[in-house]
């Protein structure tokens, strides 16, 4: 029994080239870079490993807004920089300036359009990349979206109705609550 256990850990402890490895972990230097999921399409694969190699090399860094723009959280690199100026860019919990250097596993708050991404960066690229590559570069943790229903609708005037009548404007006012708001106003002028 004991020549068989012994039997079992000799063909688990090697790699096929008879070298002894630890069961479960790799050999060489594959610690040190991340490795690619295999379940992706060789092409997203092709497209990840090109985005890490135009990434920064020997402790270069890269900016908190390039990285923004880069994963396609903002559509431009200047709305991701005036982003982090308005206070809306949050990493690790603080506010950031456009120039902060962004490093892996920081957890990266973007706030627009009523809505709060927050992403862990799982790799740093300089480059924009296409929509597939980009989720492979961070975690998303952002709550889902409310949905389309739950949002209230702006009153919206029928195409080619004309301009809207005195008793128009003021039902349009009352949906949008200025109502209060302008009788107030007008309630104390003099």
């Amino acid at each position: 029994m004991a020549a068989e256990h012994a039997d079992d850990t000799t063909t688990a402890g090697t790699n096929g080239t008879g070298a002894d490895t630890d069961a479960g972990t790799p050999t060489g230097t594959d610690t040190d870079r991340p490795t690619a999921p295999q379940d992706l399409d060789p092409k997203v694969a092709a497209a990840v490993s090109a985005a890490e190699a135009a990434g920064p090399q020997g402790g270069a860094n890269v900016r908190i807004d390039s990285w923004i723009w880069s994963v396609r959280l903002v559509k431009t690199r200047s709305q991701g920089a005036t982003a982090c100026r308005g206070g809306h860019v949050r990493v690790n919990g603080e506010r950031v300036k456009p120039a902060y250097s962004v490093r892996v596993g920081d957890e990266v708050r973007v706030r627009q359009e009523g809505r709060e991404r927050i992403v862990v960066v799982k790799r740093l690229i300089r480059k924009r990349v296409g929509a597939p590559v980009a989720v492979q570069c961070y975690v998303d943790n952002s709550p889902p979206p409310p949905p389309r229903e739950a949002v209230a609708p702006i009153a919206l005037r029928d195409r080619g109705a004309g301009r809207p009548t005195k008793r128009d404007r003021r039902e349009l006012e009352r949906l949008r609550g200025l109502e209060a708001s302008r009788r107030s106003a007008n309630h104390h002028k003099p």
